[in-house]
């Protein structure tokens, strides 16, 4: 019983409050339906609750399946209906996709195919500390499509490497140490991970639900794909990786600058890890299945009758991994974080989707629309303005899941409202959810572990998030939408 882990008083109460205030107190707008208001109310809430850190997302998410279950918000009347419609969120394919990509992945860690592939990576472009940033972008970039959690990506995988490399040049996180190579690397790291996490569906765990936002704010028909986000990410994205790194550079320059015992180094950690092992080799097949599944190329060669749901896809490289034992039925019952994310997936992706059938978001984003049009700028310009209020909101969250989860859905059904194009509106939105995290020491779960290192201090973190979420806004919004306007996409 000393391990009990109850309710946290304050932030409980705050969100319980806010329920409280919008469910009683605050009047039902003109056009929208009491139990929209009312499941706004409990959405609401979560979210608070979320922010707050009351429970574990986890928890907090049974917790509001229980209560739309239990009010009938999405059904008023019809007890078993309602209860139905709040499980419905596990019926959706990406939430899936993302959990099983999820377990997948462990097999990077389990076989040490990750680190192989970052120190391999290191002992080609590492005789300059530019080269060794270079190193870690390419092992980030090349790990992100089969690594939807980026906090395992840049926290679990490249961060314990980033750490091997500043200890092998003595540079430790204490002032006057720092300097000499850690401090660099370690910006690197994390600002690297916020760009990859854009470039892939499966970067990241947010990006699913930005899909399913994306499809339910336009015409339902619309599929954005695997391959169609990658398509669009990669040209900004490669200035992105280019860029970052330079201005880091210029930033906080490292004391050392020449690392030719760097590639050493390097070899010598893939020396230790052995020779590519079974399990390593299975691992990298089955990634290189999913790539090709994903991105649609059997389709593309042998006709739409050899397209597979990348959900599916999935299923297979788990189900490949488990029967040539690289994964055991055990590492997947000991994955916390992807049971976590299907379940919390499962609550948010459902009280979205009713919001929006109830007829909430619409209305919002004609309020929220005809409030920035009233401004007299134009699409493009109250466009602008959506995105900016989107991104530097992000100060107030500790969760990008919780962010993308409150805000999107409006923002982007207001920027069709003011006459936006759908496709870079939603792609400039969805890219923008993974380059906001630079901004903020907590803005998502990689930050607090390199931060945690040491490394960096709070006014430099804050001082090059901030400039590079401008710069990484200004690459996006130009290159990305003139290689989407090249591509068709609007």
């Amino acid at each position: 019983m000393e391990k009990m882990t109850p309710l946290k008083p304050i932030p409980s109460l705050i969100a319980i409050a806010v329920t409280l205030l919008i469910w009683f107190v605050i009047p039902v707008p003109e056009g929208v339906a009491p139990n929209a208001w009312q499941l706004l109310a409990l959405f609401v809430g979560t979210i608070v609750a979320i922010i707050g850190k009351a429970m574990p997302i986890g928890a907090l998410s049974i917790i509001s399946i229980a209560l739309v279950a239990l009010t009938g918000v999405t059904n008023p009347g019809k007890p078993g209906a309602a209860l139905n419609d709040a499980l419905s969120g596990f019926s959706n394919q990406l939430i899936w996709l993302i959990g099983i990509s999820m377990m997948v992945s462990l097999s990077l860690n389990k076989t040490g195919l990750g680190a192989r592939i970052g120190y391999y990576f290191i002992s080609l472009f590492g005789k300059k500390t530019l080269g060794i940033a270079y190193a870690l972008a390419l092992a980030e970039t090349t790990l992100a499509p089969v690594t939807p959690s980026n906090t395992a990506r840049g926290g679990g995988i490249i961060h314990p490497i980033m750490r091997s490399i500043a200890d092998s040049f003595d540079s430790k996180p204490t002032p006057g140490s720092t300097e000499k190579i850690g401090r660099y690397l370690s910006l690197v790291n994390y600002n690297i991970n916020p760009i990859t996490s854009a470039m892939f569906i499966t970067a990241t765990a947010p990006n699913p639900l930005i899909v399913a936002l994306i499809i339910k704010g336009t015409d339902p028909s619309i599929e954005l794909t695997w391959g169609m986000w990658a398509i669009a990410a990669i040209a900004p994205a490669i200035v992105s990786l280019i860029v970052v790194p330079l201005v880091i550079y210029w930033l906080y320059p490292p004391e050392i600058k020449s690392t030719p015992d760097a590639p050493v180094f390097a070899k010598n950690k893939l020396k230790a890890l052995g020779p590519v092992s079974l399990p390593e080799a299975i691992t990298l097949g089955v990634f290189a299945l999913l790539l090709v599944l994903w991105a649609g190329i059997p389709a593309f060669f042998m006709g739409k009758a050899w397209e597979v749901n990348p959900t599916t896809a999935a299923f297979i490289g788990l189900s490949v991994l488990l029967m040539t034992g690289v994964l055991s039925w055990e590492d997947l019952l000991k994955h916390k974080g992807a049971w976590d994310t299907i379940t919390w997936f499962a609550a948010l992706v459902m009280m979205a989707t009713f919001l929006g059938k109830l007829g909430l978001i619409s209305w919002l984003s004609q309020t929220v629309g005809g409030a920035i049009g009233s401004l007299g700028i134009g699409w493009i310009g109250g466009t602008i303005l959506l995105i900016l209020v989107y991104v530097y909101s992000h100060y107030f969250f500790a969760s990008t899941t919780a962010h993308i989860t409150a805000m999107f859905a409006a923002f982007f059904a207001a920027g069709l409202a003011l006459g936006a194009p759908p496709a870079m509106l939603g792609l400039t939105l969805a890219f923008a959810s993974s380059l906001m995290m630079s901004l903020t020491h907590y803005g998502t779960g990689t930050a607090p572990i390199i931060f945690g290192s040491g490394y960096v201090t709070l006014s430099e973190w804050w001082k090059v998030g901030f400039i590079l979420s401008v710069i990484n806004l200004m690459i996006w919004v130009t290159v990305g939408g003139a290689w989407w306007k090249w591509l068709g996409y609007w």
